[in-house]
């Protein structure tokens, strides 16, 4: 395997700009960025599901490519047919650096840098096909759960080749069986359903069946989703500067397939470094719980400009609780123009605060549950309502 690596120049300018404001967003963005790579941390098992993936014989002969983690957008979406309403363009979605750059949200972006590097453009011009793995974090706001966070790891991979080869769906099904049984085992039962990405047709999901495992009880059933792909649309490609090509790509979420591995029953375990709680993360092991520490539950409802975007609220809580958060709920949403201003509504959250290292004090808790609340005031010029 070649390694590519991306040049960084513009993506330092961006972060030294990030650095020099003082907002709760830039501050956030920069945290999650320093955040390890889970995928390149020996011992993780992401690092092992990927190094699984990269090891298939299939994928021998790809580039391994490391690209940004600050992309433009437009790159981003533009390139690869994401509607112009699409709701991952959405700021209420995606983290953005300034007007025109994004924290990447998809590794699939990995395709534009891959044709525009100089050795691939060589092999184009000789009509040689091609091949690479992309895998690192990206970045998305999303709900706060035992299941998501807005940090994660993707990995995909895509081949091409000169229309003359007549690279088909069956191809496409081999590679996405190949990766599937690298991390399920080689006797897993597989089975593929139609699907819909902005940039591939057709597309495929992968489903893995996993009665009997270790992913039955986080799976909550017999069927579980592991990954999708599809074929690179050749409008896509155009927009790229690729035609006369045809391949497959597939791409898919690590950390969903680690804790089906080990019937994990949060993604924060992931991020541990409790020794009690590392030596247990090896796939295909069932974790045991250390201790079921207790959770603490607070509620918080607040009046605030109905310009407030809700899933910038699991962020807020986040900045103030951190890994002490294990779920974010919105309860309800009110609106009362009498009681409340015509631009103005009520947001009400459900809190849970547990620790996965040690008990929380019903003190410790409403110390931070305070300052959640004088952050919501200053943050959003909120008001909060006690009754």
């Amino acid at each position: 395997m070649k390694e590519i690596r991306i040049p960084r120049e513009s993506e330092e300018n961006l972060l030294s700009e990030l650095k020099k404001r003082d907002d709760t967003e830039s501050a956030r963005m920069l945290r999650y960025l320093s955040m390890p790579d889970l995928s390149r941390t020996e011992g993780s098992p992401i690092y092992e599901i990927v190094e699984r993936v990269k090891n298939i014989p299939l994928f021998q002969d790809f580039d391994i490519i490391t690209i940004p983690e600050v992309v433009p957008a437009d790159i981003s979406f533009d390139l690869f047919d994401f509607a112009k309403d699409h709701p991952a363009r959405s700021p209420s979605d995606t983290y953005y650096v300034n007007d025109t750059h994004i924290l990447r949200t998809h590794d699939t972006v990995f395709w534009y840098y891959h044709l525009n590097h100089p050795d691939i453009k060589e092999k184009i011009a000789r009509g040689e096909s091609f091949g690479a793995l992309c895998y690192g974090k990206v970045y998305r706001k999303d709900e706060v759960d035992s299941r998501h966070m807005n940090v994660f790891h993707q990995i995909g991979g895509w081949y091409l080749a000169p229309e003359s080869e007549k690279v088909s769906e069956d191809d496409l099904k081999e590679a996405l069986s190949e990766v599937a049984k690298s991390v399920f085992g080689a006797t897993s039962t597989i089975r593929f359903n139609e699907d819909s990405f902005p940039y591939t047709d057709p597309s495929l999901e992968v489903e893995v069946n996993v009665k009997g495992t270790a992913a039955e009880g986080p799976a909550r059933g017999e069927w579980l989703e592991i990954l999708g792909g599809g074929m690179p649309k050749k409008s896509v490609l155009k927009k790229m500067g690729l035609e006369g090509y045809t391949g497959w790509a597939f791409g898919f979420g690590v950390e969903r397939i680690a804790i089906a591995s080990m019937a994990l029953p949060d993604i924060r375990l992931l991020w541990s470094d409790d020794e009690r709680i590392k030596k247990q993360l090896k796939l295909g092991n069932v974790f045991e719980e250390v201790s079921k520490y207790p959770p603490v539950v607070r509620d918080i409802s607040f009046v605030v400009s109905k310009t407030f975007v809700p899933n910038d609220y699991f962020d807020l809580v986040r900045d103030i609780a951190g890994d002490l958060v294990e779920e974010i709920e919105l309860l309800d949403t009110y609106e009362n123009a009498e009681k409340f201003g015509a631009d103005n509504m009520s947001f009400a959250y459900r809190i849970v605060y547990r620790s996965i290292e040690r008990t929380l004090t019903g003190e410790e808790v409403d110390a931070l549950h305070k300052k959640l609340e004088e952050e919501t005031v200053r943050t959003y010029n909120a008001t909060i309502r006690t009754k």
